[in-house]
C-alpha cells in the first residue's frame, strides 16, 4: 500500500500535478498582513481591506490584518512599512503613494522576508501587482463622452493624485479624446485629491473659469460625486460627468437625478482577494507565471445600472 502511494505520488509529480492541499501542514502559515492604502476615507480602499481580511481568514482563521491610511503621503507610508517590518508581518499589500519612490521601502520589507504585493497601483520592486486595467477604464469612460457629444464639445479632465492608476486612466481618456479633433480639453492638470471635497473644489473652479463645459471626466467616483454637488450649487445643468470605480455611491447617482452618466467599474473586493492568494502562493515558493494581473473594467451607465452586480463584496 505504502509503495503504491509513493508510485502514485511520483506519477502525479511527473505529470505536473500538485498533491498539496491549499493549506497543507508543510505550507508556511499566513499569520499577519499589513495593508497601507491611499485613503481609508474612500469606500474603495475600505472594500480592499475587507476583501483582503476575508481571504486571509479563509486561509487561516487566526490571521490578523492591520490596515492604515497613507493619505498619499510618502514619508507617512515609509513609516507605516517600517512598522509592518517591526511587527514581522508575513505580507504587505501596498497601495503606493509614489510608484517609483516607494522602491527602497519595498526592498527593505523583502529583505526582512516579507512578501510585498502592489494593489490597485504599481510599486517598483513589488513581488506582484494586482490592479484594474486602468487604461481601458479611462478609454471606456471617455469613449462614452465622445459618443454622447457626437465628437464635438468642451471637456474637462479632472485629474487626481499622481499614482499609476490615475496616470493610466488619464492616458486612456486622452487617447480616445485625441482621435476626435472636435473635442477641446479645457483643463487636464488639476489634482482633485481623489476625494469628494477635492472634486467639489476643483469643479467650482472650472465652472467659475469656463462659461461652457459639456462634460467632465473625473478620475474616480468620490471626485465625480463632489463635482456633481458643485454643479448643483452653481445651477449648471448643461454638462454631464463620467468617472471610474463603479462604487455603491455611483450606483445611487446613476439611478437618481444627478449629472453623473457613467462610471468604468473596478472590483476592489476581488482585487484584494487575488492579491492575498498570489502573496500566499509566493510565500510558499509558487511564483505567478505573470507578476502583473490586470482586471478588466466594464462601463456602468444609466441604461445598464439595474443589471450591474456592483463590487463583489457581500453587501
Amino acid at each position: 500500500m505504502f509503495k503504491q502511494k509513493i508510485a502514485a505520488a511520483s506519477i502525479a509529480v511527473a505529470l505536473g500535478f500538485s498533491l498539496t492541499a491549499p493549506a497543507h501542514a508543510a505550507d508556511k502559515q499566513l499569520k499577519s498582513i499589513g495593508i497601507t492604502v491611499g485613503s481609508l476615507g474612500n469606500p474603495y480602499f475600505v472594500t480592499i481591506v475587507k476583501g483582503a481580511e476575508a481571504k486571509a481568514k479563509q486561509i487561516n482563521p487566526a490571521a490578523t490584518v492591520t490596515a492604515v491610511s497613507a493619505d498619499y503621503d510618502m514619508s507617512k507610508q515609509f513609516t507605516q512599512i517600517d512598522n509592518f517590518i517591526a511587527a514581522h508581518v508575513d505580507m504587505i499589500l501596498l497601495n503606493a503613494a509614489d510608484p517609483k519612490a516607494i522602491e527602497p521601502a519595498v526592498k527593505k520589507a523583502q529583505a526582512a522576508g516579507i512578501v510585498v504585493i502592489a494593489v490597485d497601483v504599481a510599486a517598483a520592486g513589488a513581488d506582484a501587482t494586482v490592479q484594474t486595467n486602468n487604461v481601458q477604464a479611462g478609454e471606456l469612460s471617455c469613449g462614452f463622452i465622445v459618443k454622447k457629444l457626437n465628437g464635438k464639445g468642451d471637456v474637462v479632465i479632472e485629474n487626481g493624485p499622481p499614482v499609476s492608476a490615475v496616470l493610466d486612466r488619464v492616458k486612456g481618456c486622452k487617447s480616445v479624446l485625441a482621435k476626435n479633433p472636435g473635442i477641446k480639453v479645457l483643463s487636464d492638470d488639476q489634482d482633485a485629491k481623489g476625494s469628494r471635497e477635492g472634486g467639489m473644489a476643483a469643479m467650482q473652479g472650472y465652472l467659475t473659469r469656463f462659461p461652457k463645459v459639456d462634460a467632465v471626466f473625473a478620475i474616480n467616483d468620490p471626485q465625480a460625486v463632489g463635482s456633481d454637488l458643485a454643479a448643483k450649487q452653481l445651477h449648471r445643468k448643461e454638462l454631464f460627468i463620467t468617472s471610474v470605480d463603479g462604487a455603491p455611491d455611483i450606483e445611487t447617482a446613476l439611478k437618481s437625478d444627478t449629472l453623473v452618466q457613467a462610471s468604468a467599474s473596478q472590483d476592489p473586493w476581488t482585487m484584494a482577494q487575488n492579491a492575498v492568494t498570489i502573496g500566499y502562493d509566493i510565500m510558499n515558493g509558487k511564483k505567478p507565471a505573470n507578476p502583473l494581473m490586470l482586471m478588466p473594467s466594464t462601463l456602468v451607465t444609466r441604461d445598464n445600472v439595474a443589471s450591474y452586480k456592483g463590487w463583489t463584496a457581500p453587501h
